[in-house]
């Protein structure tokens, strides 16, 4: 049985090094992270010498690895690791970390995670994701993987009886909170309407259900609460899954249903105490998929919870925007919901602040061949 965080270990800091949709001549991944574990740093009051532990994710950064990376920040360390799972690397690593401080493994670890994501590196990302991607997919007039979160809409939308406008409605909602967050690429109030009369690109799916590629990274210092130099976000337990379902489930139902209930039961709390949530939010149905699969609703509440709690932020949902408005840096997608609901926590969420105890955060990703194959959930406490 999983055991609860013996040492108080914590995330002390946090930063997001500027998304942005058209990097300029000279960006590169590595300068990405670089900026973010800065940043990271700086916001911890932690210096480079304090660090000796780094995990790092990137789909970018080749040919060069954590190793080279840790050499081109001067870091002299005990730990490293590097996660290759996409959406799902944030919470593995965090993982990882956590188990290392806790051992005394490392004392400081840095993780990071982004990318250098123009058109060209987004084009090839897509066309060789995987061995599947390219025996299967890459010779279809389709581009990454919309179409087929296309057809788990569909059966999502039949399902739990939902349509357009209850995608929208989210949408919308989020694109409210982008307008609170400077750091959030598209900013600009979105209608209803707006939303609706959007181009499609695979039947539902519009162009504003699709997350926009963008550059950036995020990173998250852990530690043990007493290298803090102010509030933190403890974490109270980190769950994963991985091939849950053996790519013969329908999709609906993500790796998040599998290791939620063990975080819940180790963190001590239960779904009703959350009070910031950050869900991995690739297409509008994984975050209905992934609320249910919290236990935070149920499918056939998801509507009224739209309408009745997300739309009036009363149930404070990807209160960055998520990539659906604040961009998708890559690999440092599920590192941005982790970076979020940090700074929520630790009161510096400037301009969206929320009053928050407990925050939880899924990761989802890396599609096999018909959808995400990894998840997992993390519960943090804000400490003063």
């Amino acid at each position: 049985m999983p055991h609860p965080t013996r040492d108080h270990v914590a995330i002390v800091g946090a930063a997001e090094s500027p998304y942005t949709r058209h990097p300029g001549a000279g960006t590169t991944t590595a300068g990405v992270l670089r900026d973010a574990v800065v940043r990271a740093l700086r916001d911890a009051g932690l210096e480079p010498g304090d660090v000796d532990g780094l995990g790092v994710a990137s789909f970018t950064l080749g040919p060069d690895h954590a190793i080279d990376l840790a050499w081109r920040l001067g870091l002299n360390l005990r730990w490293i690791m590097q996660d290759t799972n996409g959406g799902a690397s944030a919470g593995g690593m965090l993982q990882h970390a956590v188990r290392a401080v806790e051992a005394g493994d490392a004392s400081v670890v840095v993780l990071v995670a982004g990318d250098a994501m123009d058109k060209t590196a987004h084009t090839e990302l897509v066309r060789a994701y995987n061995q599947a991607t390219v025996d299967h997919l890459a010779g279809l007039p389709m581009t990454g993987p919309n179409a087929l979160f296309a057809m788990l809409t569909q059966r999502q939308m039949a399902a739990w009886q939902l349509d357009r406008k209850d995608y929208g409605d989210l949408v919308v909602a989020q694109r409210a909170w982008a307008g609170l967050n400077r750091g959030a690429v598209y900013r600009a109030p979105m209608t209803l309407a707006e939303y609706l009369d959007a181009p499609l690109v695979a039947s539902p799916l519009g162009r504003f259900d699709c997350v926009p590629p963008v550059t950036g990274a995020d990173a998250v210092v852990v530690a043990a609460e007493e290298r803090a130099t102010g509030r933190r976000a403890r974490v109270l337990a980190v769950t994963t899954a991985y091939n849950a379902d053996d790519q013969a489930g329908d999709g609906i139902r993500t790796a998040v249903a599998t290791c939620a209930p063990a975080a819940w039961d180790r963190a001590g709390v239960a779904p009703a105490d959350a009070d910031v949530i950050s869900v991995y939010d690739d297409y509008p149905a994984m975050v209905l998929s992934q609320l249910v699969d919290l236990g935070v609703t149920h499918p056939g509440a998801i509507r009224a919870v739209i309408a009745e709690q997300i739309s009036t932020r009363r149930l404070p949902v990807n209160t960055s925007g998520g990539q659906l408005s604040a961009g998708q840096a890559g690999a440092g997608g599920g590192m941005h919901g982790l970076v979020e609901v940090v700074q929520q926590l630790r009161g510096r969420a400037s301009g969206r602040q929320v009053e928050a105890r407990i925050g939880v955060v899924t990761g989802y990703g890396m599609v096999l061949y018909r959808h995400g194959s990894c998840g997992n959930v993390a519960v943090l406490e804000a400490v003063a």
